[in-house]
C-alpha cells in the first residue's frame, strides 16, 4: 500500500471519529445555503462530474478561498496554498524552479497551474489522484510543503470564531472535520476557470489575431496540437519528452505510481493556457523562458526507451517559426483570470 493510500485511510479513520464523537452533541439547525453551478465555457467539452459528492455552494467556495490563503494550514504558520499556487502566475509557482516549502525546504517538482481542473481526470505530474479532496492531502502533510497534521490544524481552525461559524454554517457540523476542510478547498479550487484569453475570444470572432500570432497559431496547429489540445491546450495524457534525468533528484515520474518501467519519465502534458506567467517550466521547472522550452524540442530532447515516439526526430521548426509560435502562445494568456478580486487573498 503506497504513502498517498495510507495518509487517505488514516484520514477517513479520523473522520470517522469525529463524528462518532459529534453525535453527542445537539443536533444543529440547517442553514440554507446559495447554491452556484461550475462556470461552464460554451467551446469547452462537458466538465467531469467531480462535485458529484461535493454540492457546490457560494459559502462553500467562500470558506474553501479563505482556508487557500490560510496560513494556519501549515506547520510553521506561515505557508497556505497560495505561497505556491500565486493568482498572479495563473495559481502556479512564479518564477522559481521547484516550490518552496516549510522550513525553508525544496519540494521535488514546480507546483501546477491550478484552474481548469474538473477537466482533468487525474492530477498531480505523476497522476494518480483521481478526486480534488484527496489531491490535497498530500501538500498539506507533505514535510517539504506544508508539513502539518489534519489533527493540529483543526485546533488552530476552532480557534477562530469565523472558521467555526464557517463550517457549522456550510457542513452543518458541530465539529470542524478533515474531510469538510478537503471539500471546502476542493470546492474554490475546482471553480478556478480560465478561458478568456485573446485565444477565446478569437475562438468566438470577438477579435482578430496579428499576422504574427496567426502564423503562430499554424505552427502550433502542425507541430504542437497532438499533445497540447485546444481548447484545453492539454490532452491529459502522460509522455517522456527527452529531458534528462537531474541526478540530485532522481524523478522518473509516472513510474512512482505505476511501477511499470514502461513509465519511466513520463509526466503528464501541462497546460499551455496562461504558460507566459507561469515560468519557470516542465516539471522541475528546469526552463526559464518559453524560447528555452521550444529549443528543447528544437535540438534537446535525449533519447531513451520510453520517449514519445512524437518526438524521436524532435520538432523542426525555424527561427522564425519559433517566434511565430512564442507570439501565439502569449495569446493564451487571461489576464482578468489573474486580477480577478473574487479569487485573490480575502481583505
Amino acid at each position: 500500500m503506497n504513502r498517498k493510500k495510507i495518509i487517505l485511510l488514516a484520514l477517513i479513520a479520523a473522520v470517522i471519529g469525529l463524528r462518532f464523537l459529534s453525535g453527542c452533541q445537539k443536533p444543529l439547525i440547517s442553514r440554507e445555503l446559495t447554491p452556484t453551478a461550475l462556470e461552464t465555457p460554451a467551446h469547452f467539452p462537458p466538465p467531469l462530474d467531480i462535485f458529484r459528492s461535493n454540492p457546490l455552494s457560494k459559502e462553500g467556495v467562500e470558506l474553501g478561498r479563505r482556508l487557500f490563503y490560510e496560513p494556519r494550514l501549515s506547520v510553521d504558520n506561515n505557508h497556505p496554498c497560495a505561497s505556491c499556487h500565486e493568482q498572479v502566475a495563473a495559481f502556479g509557482t512564479f518564477e522559481h524552479d521547484r516550490s518552496h516549502g516549510v522550513f525553508e525546504s525544496h519540494t521535488l517538482r514546480n507546483a501546477p497551474v491550478l484552474f481548469n481542473l474538473a477537466w482533468y481526470p487525474q492530477y498531480h505530474w505523476e497522476g494518480g489522484i483521481y478526486s480534488l479532496e484527496e489531491q490535497a492531502i498530500h501538500p498539506i502533510t507533505g514535510a517539504t510543503e506544508m508539513g502539518d497534521r489534519f489533527s493540529n490544524i483543526i485546533r488552530k481552525l476552532e480557534r477562530v470564531p469565523y472558521y467555526r461559524r464557517a463550517f457549522q454554517e456550510v457542513f452543518n457540523s458541530n465539529f470542524i472535520e478533515s474531510i469538510q476542510l478537503l471539500k471546502a478547498l476542493a470546492q474554490f479550487a475546482g471553480t478556478l476557470v480560465s478561458a478568456n484569453s485573446k485565444y477565446d475570444r478569437m475562438i468566438k470572432g470577438q477579435t482578430t489575431f496579428t499576422a504574427q500570432e496567426a502564423s503562430g497559431y499554424q505552427v502550433f496547429q502542425a507541430r504542437c496540437n497532438t499533445c497540447h489540445r485546444e481548447p484545453l491546450f492539454t490532452d491529459n495524457s502522460f509522455r517522456n519528452i527527452g529531458l534528462s534525468v537531474d541526478p540530485a533528484l532522481r524523478d522518473y515520474g509516472r513510474m512512482r505510481v505505476t511501477g511499470q518501467p514502461q513509465d519511466s519519465l513520463k509526466f503528464r502534458v501541462p497546460t499551455l493556457r496562461n504558460v507566459a506567467l507561469s515560468s519557470n517550466y516542465m516539471h522541475d521547472g528546469r526552463f526559464m523562458t518559453i524560447q528555452q522550452c521550444i529549443n528543447h524540442y528544437r535540438v534537446g530532447i535525449i533519447r531513451s526507451n520510453t520517449l514519445d515516439p512524437l518526438l524521436q526526430n524532435g520538432i523542426q521548426l525555424t527561427d522564425s517559426e519559433s517566434n511565430n509560435l512564442v507570439a501565439f502562445l502569449k495569446t493564451l494568456t487571461d489576464s482578468s483570470f489573474v486580477r480577478n478580486p473574487n479569487l485573490a487573498k480575502p481583505e
